[in-house]
């Protein structure tokens, strides 16, 4: 009979047979052992980020490529975007994926590996962007004087829009809309995108009023905190805003691209606000100044006017002094002719005489009466003349004498004239202070009932606002009925709810890491 165990065996015959299951069990529980926690340096290739958000890249270097996993809750926390070709450090476990018979690195913290792989892809970036235009100063748009509404995109819980609030407020009180947005991870990037352009969006036709201007902020933080206002989103969304806009992101010695692409850089969010709004008390003591420089100027304009006038009366002569010298030459010539007229009497009446001696009684009696009619001729020719000229000597003298009434009313009426100047100046004085502080009550007021009106106000009193999916408020329980899901809005944020079971919450997110400023959503 043959022997089936034969006394020579081999060395490998006593070796325990493995499934394949079990071992490449044993190999990822020996590699997890192993290496529960490694930090591997490497270069970014093969980026993916899944639908689900969770990241698949490969971590290499010139010989070497360990496949790299990171879970959404991981890369949510992420201070920059990973792109292909970054050096980075990952830091994480080392396991196996035994459906492929490979080992991967699942890692939960990746950084850039040093400011200097950073700043090196910020420049690359900022000349790309620069060759396209954005950063031209002819892009720039004036900041309005006196904006209406005043647009915040930041974080609506950080003490930045706080900050802000309080110096506007402080300065010029004006309407300030603030539209939530994260400032850090990996999201933030599209938020603050989303809210340039839907503040952009607001037309004349919206409920909500389209801001003046624009101040895109968050405080200070190293450099991947501040990477979202680095990405090409956010630039070209600041770069295409019809609205001026103001960047006021970190300290003043931190700059991010956005700065470059903005109408205006602040160096903090709190100067932001200073450069968005003038000061009230300013513009209310330039008005006091202005109305003071204009009641003096009327008042020297007043005064003035009155030397002139006063000048202009003492070059006048008197009404009587003209009149006294008219009537002396209408005296002069009534004597003159009187003279006359007893001269040629005189003569005449001599050559009668020497006539009269010379001709017959007869005749003479006809020659003096034909003297006499030539004379009684003579003598009403001479009183009609005297007369006319009495007669246009008078007319010249009431000519005159109207003239004189006429200048002496215009002076009294520049008197009373400079009188009322000194009174409207006192009206003028008194109607612009009570106009001053109508306008401020007026503006009091505004700001009070557009307080008490803004449904804001009420949705933290404990109301709320029944949506539809689509955003359409929901006013009967009819509607309500005929949805199959609906939205309601708090005060801190909107739940979905379904018609036919209790609410439906969103997703709680992980808790946010130290200096994170969490989701808002």
């Amino acid at each position: 009979m043959s022997d089936f165990f034969p006394s020579e065996r081999s060395p490998s015959a006593n070796l325990h047979e493995f499934s394949v299951s079990e071992l490449s069990g044993a190999i990822k529980r020996t590699i997890e052992s192993t290496y529960d926690r490694v930090r591997v340096r490497g270069e970014l290739g093969r980026v993916t980020i899944a639908k689900s958000g969770h990241m698949y890249a490969d971590l290499k270097d010139d010989r070497a490529v360990i496949n790299m996993i990171m879970w959404k809750g991981s890369v949510s926390g992420l201070g920059f975007r990973p792109e292909e070709g970054l050096e980075v450090v990952a830091e994480g476990k080392l396991s196996t994926y035994p459906g492929r018979s490979n080992y991967q690195l699942i890692a939960d913290t990746l950084n850039p590996a040093g400011a200097g792989a950073l700043m090196a892809l910020l420049e690359e970036r900022r000349k790309k962007l620069a060759a396209e235009g954005l950063f031209d100063a002819g892009r720039k748009q004036p900041l309005p004087k006196f904006p209406k509404v005043i647009g915040v995109v930041t974080s609506p819980t950080g003490a930045v829009i706080r900050d802000i609030l309080h110096r506007i407020s402080d300065r010029f009180p004006v309407h300030v809309l603030v539209w939530p947005a994260l400032v850090q991870g990996e999201r933030a990037a599209e938020q603050i995108a989303a809210g340039i352009k839907g503040f952009n969006a607001l037309g004349a036709m919206s409920s909500v009023p389209r801001p003046d201007v624009l101040i895109v902020a968050r405080g200070g933080g190293s450099i991947e905190d501040l990477w979202p206002f680095n990405e090409e989103v956010v630039v070209r969304a600041a770069a295409a805003s019809e609205i001026p806009l103001i960047s006021a992101v970190g300290h003043e010695t931190d700059t991010t691209l956005i700065d470059f692409a903005s109408d205006m850089r602040a160096p903090t969010p709190t100067g932001a606000a200073e450069i968005a709004v003038p000061v009230r008390a300013e513009l209310m003591d330039d008005l006091v100044r202005r109305g003071q420089q204009l009641t003096r100027a009327l008042t020297q304009l007043t005064r003035h006017s009155d030397r002139s006038l006063a000048a202009i009366s003492a070059r006048l002569p008197r009404p009587q002094t003209l009149l006294e010298a008219r009537q002396q030459r209408f005296d002069y010539a009534e004597g003159r002719l009187a003279n006359s007229l007893q001269v040629v009497m005189e003569r005449k009446t001599a050559r009668f005489d020497q006539t009269a001696i010379r001709l017959r009684p007869q005749a003479l009696f006809q020659t003096l009466g034909r003297m006499d009619n030539e004379i009684d001729r003579q003598d009403r020719s001479l009183r009609t003349a005297l007369r006319q000229q009495i007669t246009r000597n008078q007319d010249r003298l009431q000519s005159v004498d109207r003239r004189l009434k006429a200048r002496g009313q215009a002076v009294l009426r520049d008197v009373r004239d400079n009188r009322n100047l000194d009174q409207l100046a006192d009206r003028l004085d008194r109607s612009m202070s009570r106009h001053t502080s109508q306008l401020s009550d007026r503006l009091s007021r505004a700001s009070g009932v557009l307080e008490a009106l803004s449904y804001h106000a009420t949705l933290k009193r404990g109301f709320a606002v029944v949506m539809s999916r689509s955003g359409e408020v929901v006013r009967t329980a009819k509607t309500a009925e005929e949805l199959k899901s609906l939205r309601v809005r708090f005060a801190d944020g909107d739940v979905d709810v379904s018609t036919g079971s209790a609410p439906v919450s969103k997703p709680s997110k992980p808790a946010p890491k130290k200096g994170d400023q969490g989701s808002l959503f």
